[in-house]
């Protein structure tokens, strides 16, 4: 248990761009990839909102990938530029020992829909077409399947060591990366890849959150601005895509190589609120950030920003509040807050890791990204949410990531500086 966990590589590739700092750099500046759906989207439903990623993944791959489901392709990017970071190969990583954990909440959305569209169609067609209906790639239940990320970066960079793929919506590459962190101290590993990827931007996806009614409505003189976590007028989240992705090594294997770190991995907390599918509860929450201090050792007055889960629904922001007040106590008022999802939209299962990763980068560059759009508060949310600007030349020595989910799972992350290797 004495054994320290090291973010030794990042990588990312969001609505806001592709690379971490990019990523990064948008959300401190609050650039919006939030936009009006395409119609090919829309499938029926006024003022929908999306936030596609700023790059299409195929483009940034090799030929033969570009027919793996999309959440793998975001995934490899995402992986590629973390293991770069790291100094890491398929031809020196230490196989036996490297894990891999993924977060995802609805793996192969993209190549179901495609499948299940020509099925349709090819049934509805002409003679000849009826006849092709069943014709598909042998490979498509291995492409669709919920590991198909984990398998294909575990092959890609030769990784043999015990990993997994969690699927808890919302908190997935949270709880993946929690994982990953007590593999490491305990013993079954040295390193480990941890991935949160998401591609559900399809039309039968959309339907499906729209009957949910937590989707936001377009600010008509600028749609880019609708996500607005806890302000007075927010009416929801905006379903995003995407990936992130952090290297995870023990600092023995870490001094070994001579790698630099971003940050320590200091601290994991998860719950389940057992209460309902949809609504969020305090008790849960306050629990799983609870515990996530506890394992870092660290006390609430230790944690100088906190990268809230904040989807601007309606209960969520408010539990949320009443959650870190909670935990926080007199501390609370002092703590900074926000919430990226205004600019880069709800990734659903690579939420968890691409807010990890701000929140590291925001400790390491001394910068607080804002929570954008943040013009009308919510009297209920009373805390500091860092509104509309980033807060520069600020110093934090601890972090708290939170990932909240529907059906009640929650998994929350705390990094701290690792003052002798600190990049």
């Amino acid at each position: 248990m004495n054994t320290r966990v090291l973010v030794t590589g990042l990588g990312a590739i969001s609505p806001l761009g592709v690379g971490s700092e990019a990523n990064f750099d948008a959300a401190a500046a609050a650039r919006s990839g939030v936009r009006r759906a395409p119609d090919a989207l829309v499938a029926g439903l006024a003022d929908l909102l999306v936030a596609p990623a700023a790059a299409q993944p195929h483009e940034l791959l090799q030929r033969r990938d570009a027919a793996l489901d999309r959440a793998t392709q975001f995934a490899l990017v995402a992986a590629g530029e973390a293991m770069a970071d790291a100094g890491l190969h398929a031809d020196n990583a230490d196989g036996e020992r490297f894990g891999v954990f993924v977060g995802i909440g609805s793996a192969g959305a993209t190549t179901i829909e495609q499948v299940y569209t020509r099925y349709h169609r090819a049934l509805l067609g002409s003679e000849r077409e009826r006849r092709s209906a069943t014709v598909v790639h042998p490979l498509l239940v291995p492409r669709m399947m919920a590991n198909a990320a984990m398998a294909e970066l575990s092959i890609r960079y030769r990784l043999r060591g015990v990993g997994n793929t969690c699927s808890v919506a919302c908190a997935s590459s949270a709880l993946a990366a929690g994982e990953a962190l007590r593999a490491i101290r305990g013993g079954w590993l040295d390193a480990a890849l941890v991935v949160g990827t998401e591609a559900m931007l399809t039309g039968g996806a959309m339907v499906a959150w729209n009957a949910l009614r937590v989707m936001a409505r377009p600010v008509a003189a600028d749609p880019a601005t609708s996500c607005r976590p806890f302000a007075a007028d927010r009416s929801g989240f905006v379903i995003g895509e995407g990936a992130a992705a952090l290297v995870l090594e023990s600092a023995q294997r870490a001094r070994r190589r001579g790698a630099a770190a971003h940050a320590e991995l200091a601290g994991f907390g998860a719950s389940n609120d057992a209460t309902h599918l949809t609504l969020p509860d305090t008790a849960g929450q306050v629990a799983a950030m609870r515990q996530a201090l506890d394992d870092s050792g660290l006390l609430p007055r230790d944690i100088g920003y906190l990268n809230a889960h904040g989807t601007a629904t309606e209960a969520g922001d408010v539990v949320e509040t009443r959650s870190i007040v909670e935990v926080f106590g007199d501390d609370a008022q002092r703590l900074a807050v926000s919430s990226t999802k205004a600019v880069h939209g709800h990734l659903i299962g690579a939420s968890g890791a691409l807010e990890l990763l701000l929140a590291i980068l925001a400790m390491r560059h001394g910068v607080l990204p804002p929570t954008a759009h943040l013009e009308h508060p919510d009297p209920h949310c009373h805390l500091d949410y860092v509104p509309l600007q980033a807060r520069r030349g600020c110093r934090v020595d601890a972090v708290m990531s939170n990932a909240f989910a529907f059906g009640g799972s929650n998994a929350v992350l705390v990094a701290r500086r690792a003052p002798e290797l600190t990049r």
